[in-house]
């Protein structure tokens, strides 16, 4: 596996990507044997990809939309390679594309939020601005205005506009591991009078949930890719659900079926309905959100499936 330049320990879409790949080792067996080398930076990923090539790996998993570049070209020179790649898709006949509708876990986070806050506004905030970030903006965002709709209440949305697509990044070189950054931007939105915040950006929201910790009650948290309760244990406090993308399982399916020769260039795509996004439990929050709430977002999550409800989101993935 390479890793995009948030790193291992993001605990976020890198980290997960590898418990992918040591799923998949622990459930071969040991047949299956798997490591990764690590993205420094963008121009650390062609160089990365070729070691794996040199050292007769049959199967390279990339990590992130940013590596689509490198890992066709490396595919074109190497035709008979197999890869995956996390959220990007399919590209020829050799690298399977690991996608996910994030925008349909996000709704319900964008929806929770809305119902949450006391304060009338929230907030979200990207890495980088690439379509696998802004579709969880989008999402989220397009929660917010359904739950304003059905309640004819006003809640605003800091840090991203679906409607112009314009809104909040990290501006650092290192987006996805700018923890300082994260904490900058959160307590801005503080500031501007946000309640909760979702970062969409790996490592650097992370700062968003130390914001978040040092706030006294004022500010907390909605994580994204795994459920940040686990993952951020420190933050726990300040976390009141997360927006997942199961990564985890879609990499072990995807080097697991390659193992036993039924490697596919199909997309994979999560959605609500497979368990490829989803909104993780409240934990210590539980007790303060309403059951009526919660039968709520039960009826949105069930309308998504079915189509009654249809998220608007240009960033949604396509096989």
């Amino acid at each position: 596996m390479v890793t995009d330049t948030g790193g291992i320990d993001d605990h976020s879409f890198n980290a997960e990507s590898w418990a992918g790949m040591q799923d998949a080792a622990s459930a071969s067996g040991g047949k299956i044997g798997v490591s990764y080398v690590q993205s420094a930076t963008e121009n650390d990923y062609t160089s990365n990809i070729a070691s794996l090539v040199s050292k007769g790996c049959k199967m390279i998993v990339t990590v992130g939309f940013a590596m689509a570049d490198a890992t066709t070209a490396s595919s074109k020179k190497n035709p008979n390679q197999m890869y995956a790649i996390v959220d990007n898709a399919s590209s020829g006949s050799k690298i399977q594309g690991l996608q996910f509708n994030t925008a349909q876990g996000a709704f319900l986070g964008g929806y929770f939020a809305a119902a949450m806050t006391k304060t009338g506004k929230v907030a979200t905030f990207g890495g980088a601005k690439y379509p696998t970030v802004t579709v969880y903006m989008d999402g989220f965002w397009e929660g917010v205005q359904y739950y304003n709709a059905q309640k004819g209440k006003n809640v605003q949305v800091l840090g991203w506009s679906e409607k112009t697509q314009q809104g909040t990044f990290d501006t650092s070189a290192n987006p996805f591991g700018d923890q300082s950054g994260g904490k900058s931007i959160a307590q801005t939105f503080q500031s501007q009078g946000a309640d909760i915040v979702f970062p969409v950006a790996g490592g650097t929201g992370i700062g968003a949930l130390e914001a978040a910790k040092a706030s006294n009650g004022a500010l907390n948290a909605i994580w994204v890719d795994d459920d940040g309760f686990y993952s951020n244990s420190a933050y726990a406090s300040v976390i009141m659900t997360s927006v997942t993308k199961g990564i985890a399982t879609a990499v072990k399916t995807s080097v697991t079926d390659a193992y036993n020769g039924k490697f596919t260039s199909t997309s994979f795509i999560g959605t609500l309905a497979n368990n490829g996004t989803g909104l993780a439990p409240f934990h210590d929050f539980a007790s303060q959100v309403p059951a009526s709430l919660q039968s709520e977002l039960a009826t949105v999550k069930a309308d998504i499936i079915s189509g009654k409800i249809k998220i608007t989101s240009a960033n949604q993935p396509t096989a």
